[in-house]
């Protein structure tokens, strides 16, 4: 796999999947525009475990809380870091179901550009009027089990490829009231056992796998982690800057001229199909 695929598609990673854009639709459109080959399982574990590595640097202060404050929970008493576990947990459990359930009824996820594209462009209205419309009264302390639920079953919009785990998440934290730079965080940190559940099967995978499932040299591996987890950071830090002071009509606006521009390509309707 030549090096350049690999830096695209890190990069792709740790923008898309931390933006509300869909890292799993871009990832499906490179191979389609650029006539890559698919990512296959290594990188694809490269590209999780560099996101992976960019949440838990940029968290670690709430990573670190949850560790200190699980014990709590044996003690009678809910300290803030066990209460935000179990919030992650209960948001996490829908994604589990869902996940388990299409691996076992062997139903793959939908990877056509033509649903790629009416994934980008109809949920931009969606976004945006949840955005521009919700109210704004909450914050992540606020936050109850049921609610996190509730943004549970909205993540697994995320096996959509061309909504994203992002955008359906702050779509639904909006909805509920909380404000957006907190909302994304949620989301973020939401990713953190999503990600490390990914990985698990993406290392599980490839335990079972032979020689030949390793198509990517261990170099281009490395550098597709830390591309990621650099852009990842990058994106993090990005996102809950802008959104402390700025709404999310920029991502809504790109979402709609993507899915728009490839419904018209694909379609025929551009001079340079």
């Amino acid at each position: 796999m030549p090096i350049e695929q690999v830096v695209v598609m890190a990069v792709i990673q740790g923008l898309a999947g931390f933006l509300p854009l869909s890292a799993s639709g871009h990832l499906a459109l490179a191979p389609f525009f650029l006539g890559w080959p698919t990512a296959g399982l290594p990188l694809e574990a490269a590209l999780h475990g560099g996101a992976l590595a960019a949440l838990l640097l940029y968290f670690w202060r709430d990573v670190w809380e949850i560790a200190k404050d699980l014990p709590s929970l044996f003690k009678g008493r809910t300290r803030p870091g066990a209460k935000l576990a179990i919030l992650l947990l209960a948001a996490t459990l829908p994604v589990l179901v869902l996940a388990f359930a299409l691996r076992y009824f062997e139903i793959a996820a939908p990877s056509a550009p033509l649903t790629i594209a009416w994934a980008m462009a109809g949920f931009a209205p969606v976004l945006f009027l949840f955005d521009k419309f919700g109210v704004t009264i909450w914050r992540m302390q606020h936050m109850t089990t049921s609610q996190s639920l509730f943004i549970g079953f909205a993540q697994c919009l995320a096996f959509i490829p061309g909504i994203g785990g992002m955008a359906a998440t702050l779509t639904a934290a909006r909805f509920l009231g909380y404000e957006r730079a907190e909302a994304a965080r949620f989301a973020l940190l939401l990713f953190i056992p999503l990600l490390l559940g990914r990985l698990a099967l993406d290392l599980y995978g490839l335990l079972g796998a032979g020689a030949g499932a390793f198509p990517v040299a261990a170099q281009h591996l490395l550098i597709a982690f830390g591309a990621t987890a650099l852009t990842g950071l990058l994106a993090v830090s990005f996102l809950l800057s802008w959104l402390r002071r700025a709404s999310l009509l920029p991502f809504v606006l790109y979402r709609l001229a993507v899915g728009l521009a490839l419904l018209l390509f694909l379609h025929g309707l551009t001079p340079w199909r």
